[in-house]
């Protein structure tokens, strides 16, 4: 693929709204980095605190309300059982029951049950060390496949998450933009008409806005979740006005 159009963030403008677009701006109006939100650091790419971020995507990535996963994380940082042998320490009982603290109730066996899975499978294929598991992956395709292989229920959604909030750190870290990322900026005029449904191609305009910016490769994965925040208002609102709104757009997917 060749290098992207170059953006004018003075031209792009939302429709309808004369002020020019600020993609920072979107970012202190609906916030950055779901990771830090939760007290993450993944700046220093220390191994704890990528393992904690890893737990909070496979709680994210089940279809469950943002809020209940958030706070199902805190219950697992309270009881100081995120590292992986301390989960495995903890036991199917004992992680069911944090789980229920946080009103994970609609998966919990589920969920406990893969967190067993994904932990033995981490310590015995990598020292419970995930840095060591992208050490491990020939390219970013196959990163993604090591982190699915971790354990039954690791897809793609979970996986995507992961690598999203790790885009512009591991230089292998390389998905997909969200579904729910792109239509956000599609619909905030942050990608003009002529990029059509090629995410590649828009990731890359949307990584050069950024960088047009004054901002840093490593802080992408902040504007990229503040669209996927958009992108779940999006969801919720078309939800809202259709008679089988089940359930969709409720975790950051």
């Amino acid at each position: 693929m060749g290098n992207p159009p170059r953006p004018d963030p003075r031209s792009s403008r939302v429709s309808g709204d004369s002020r020019p677009l600020n993609a920072p701006a979107l970012v202190t109006e609906l916030g950055g980095s779901y990771a830090a939100g939760l007290g993450i650091n993944l700046g220093a790419l220390d191994p704890a605190e990528i393992y904690k971020w890893f737990i909070a995507a496979v709680l994210y990535g089940a279809r469950i309300p943002e809020t209940i996963a958030s706070r199902t994380w805190h219950e697992f940082e309270s009881s100081s059982v995120l590292m992986p042998q301390r989960m495995l320490d903890t036991g199917w009982d004992g992680l069911v029951a944090i789980l229920d603290r946080g009103s994970y109730v609609r998966y919990d066996y589920k969920t406990a049950t893969k967190l067993l899975e994904i932990n033995h499978t981490l310590l015995d294929r990598y020292g419970g060390n995930l840095n060591t598991l992208h050490a491990a992956a020939a390219d970013p395709a196959d990163l993604e496949q090591r982190i699915m292989h971790l354990g039954k229920g690791v897809g793609k959604v979970t996986a995507g998450i992961f690598l999203r909030e790790l885009r512009g750190r591991w230089q292998k870290a390389a998905p997909l933009l969200s579904p729910l990322a792109f239509v956000a900026a599609r619909t905030l005029g942050f990608l003009p008409g002529r990029i059509g449904d090629d995410y590649d191609l828009a990731l890359a305009w949307l990584q050069h806005l950024w960088d047009e910016q004054g901002m840093t490769a490593a802080s992408f994965p902040d504007f990229e979740a503040a669209l996927v925040r958009q992108g779940l208002r999006l969801r919720r609102r078309a939800a809202r006005s259709s008679v089988r709104s089940g359930a969709a757009g409720l975790t950051p997917a």
